[in-house]
């Protein structure tokens, strides 16, 4: 008889979400996970402990430094901010622990039995965790899930030495804010992290190899973000590609090629290397235990999330699909649904896509960009904040929303929202997504005066050619 119906490896946001619904479901589980301090799991995995959490920690506590710095006055507030870093990341701490025990919390009021160490998959329905100080016990499960996350991308002429060459999980953590800072890389964690930094006074400059910031966003929306960056005092340098560095003392010079083949050259006392995420499955014993990996090495998976192995699954940033955390829960709730034997479904086309700078930039589905390579048909409506009265009441008029529907079922198929609050925007057209829903279907939705929503409505209605404010 097997010890477990479920161990689930990796107590992330796919995991540890994939244990309680397993549990509600009425299942017997554990859940592996080997980070730990003083003794105790740190559940919760890279997001809560070094990644989503700790990141918009930090950027609503600079985001307010900032505010009362350059925008307070406005108001008619007059103040003198002094910044005390070891508080803001005192804050931060104790954000992230309140959280960290409340998962803790959720594994006890469900009866999930958390195994301290690193797990490694010994085969069909077999796992091994290794303790901290080496010792080892195997378990049996009926069912496997592999959720166990993923790491930064290290370059191999920018090793992460933790002080002067770092990866997000240091830069979350600067004992001083760095008076030069280049991040490398314009995707959406050098953003978050470099307008951290900027906002707390640090020289900031992005170098990105794309022509572009978030290559994921159309031109038109990246564009938008990068204007507002500029404006809060973030340089760009695109299409330039960091071929080396040396650190010297107490900064470090990198070189770059740029796209005419010259020679650029950046110093800076810190470096966020920012290129990506890999899977984390070093030590986790797959390929030695037969799990079959692509060729992006990222664990091979059928559309219930099945491996090759009988009863063994996967989820989250080991698979396919956008690595973000929310798709990751989606997954983890699916997965425990489908080995109970019922219908679990996670639509990837409708996964959203957040970049949590100020302003937010939020898209989902298809950009215009994408319906133009499938030869889709499209209306596009947009409406800027400038005209919406709640925006400009809270002196945040940058940006827009931008909605995509077919051009002949008026279907939604994508849409995007540079703003103030566009992560939470960006839901409810989700909601209409999600059932197929129109602009129509928007447009004839009663939005509250005055809302930022109502942007939408407006975006809804430049589809159909009838925008009331603009």
């Amino acid at each position: 008889m097997a010890t477990y119906d479920l161990i689930i490896i990796g107590a992330g946001p796919g995991g540890y979400v994939c244990a309680i619904r397993a549990a509600q479901l009425g299942m017997k589980v554990a859940l592996v996970e080997k980070r730990a301090a003083a003794g105790k799991p740190r559940l919760g995995g890279t997001c809560l402990n070094v990644g989503c959490i700790p990141s918009k920690a930090l950027l609503d506590s600079s985001e307010r430094f900032y505010e009362a710095r350059k925008h307070l006055a406005d108001h008619g507030i007059q103040v003198e901010p002094k910044l005390d870093l070891a508080q803001l990341m005192k804050r931060k701490v104790g954000v992230v622990d309140a959280l960290v025990g409340g998962i803790a919390g959720l594994m006890r009021k469900h009866k999930i039995d958390v195994l301290t160490g690193s797990g490694q998959l010994l085969g069909a329905g077999k796992v091994k965790v290794v303790a901290a100080d080496s010792t080892t016990n195997d378990h049996d499960a009926r069912n496997v899930v592999l959720a166990m996350g993923s790491v930064p991308i290290e370059l191999p002429f920018l090793l992460f030495d933790g002080e002067r060459i770092v990866s997000s999980d240091h830069a979350i953590s600067f004992p001083t804010v760095p008076k030069k800072l280049v991040v490398v890389g314009g995707g959406v964690i050098g953003l978050e992290l470099g307008s951290v930094w900027a906002r707390l006074g640090a020289d900031v400059t992005v170098v990105e190899a794309l022509p572009q910031i978030c290559p994921f966003l159309d031109v038109d929306v990246a564009k938008a973000l990068q204007k507002t960056l500029e404006k809060q005092g973030l340089k760009f340098v695109f299409e330039a590609k960091i071929t080396g560095a040396v650190t010297k003392n107490d900064d470090v010079t990198l070189s770059a090629t740029a796209k005419d083949g010259s020679t650029l050259s950046f110093t800076a006392d810190r470096v966020l290397v920012a290129v990506g995420r890999k899977p984390c499955i070093d030590g986790a014993n797959l390929e030695a235990a037969g799990v079959k990996l692509t060729e992006r090495k990222r664990v091979a998976t059928d559309t219930h999330w099945k491996t090759n192995l009988a009863g063994v699954y996967a989820i989250g940033d080991l698979i396919d699909g956008p690595m973000l955390a929310h798709k990751a829960e989606e997954e983890g709730v699916a997965v425990a649904e489908t080995i109970a034997g019922q219908h679990g479904h996670v639509d990837l086309n409708l996964i959203p896509n957040v970049v949590y700078t100020e302003p937010e930039v939020a898209s989902v589905g298809l950009t215009e960009a994408e319906c133009t390579k499938q030869g889709l048909s499209v209306r596009v409506g947009k409406f800027s904040f400038a005209a919406n009265g709640r925006a400009r009441a809270a002196a945040a008029t940058d940006g827009f929303v931008k909605i995509i529907a077919d051009a002949k079922t008026d279907r939604l198929l994508g849409a995007a929202v540079v703003g103030q609050r566009a992560a939470d925007l960006i839901a409810s057209i989700c909601a209409h997504m999600v059932y197929g829903g129109s602009a129509e279907d928007i447009a004839r939705t009663c939005m509250a005066h005055p809302t930022h929503g109502e942007a939408v409505k407006e975006a809804a209605l430049d589809v159909l050619g009838r925008v009331l404010h603009a």
